[in-house]
């Protein structure tokens, strides 16, 4: 079993067969779940005191934070599970 890594920034990589989903943080659910993880203990903010631009939400219902765009993040996924050269 490969084990693909996913760049979200900064140099900061998840597990691809962790990611459930990869959201935009400004609806009020999503907000919810971030200060819902943050009082459960299962946030990572990998944003380095930057804007959050995407939320990645992982099968452990872990929740981290990322400064980089969804579209970004999804790119860098799709690319991976392709098995094509990652772009880092």
């Amino acid at each position: 079993m490969d084990i693909q890594l996913i760049n979200i920034g900064f140099g900061n990589i998840v597990s691809a067969s962790r990611v459930v989903a990869i959201v935009s943080p400004e609806s009020a659910p999503i907000k919810r779940i971030i200060t819902d993880a943050r009082d459960r203990g299962q946030l990572v903010d990998a944003t380095y005191g930057r804007r959050t631009r995407a939320v990645i939400i992982t099968d452990s219902s872990h929740v981290i934070l990322s400064a980089i765009q969804p579209e970004t993040v999804a790119n860098r996924f799709v690319i991976s599970k392709d098995g094509a050269a990652s772009e880092h």
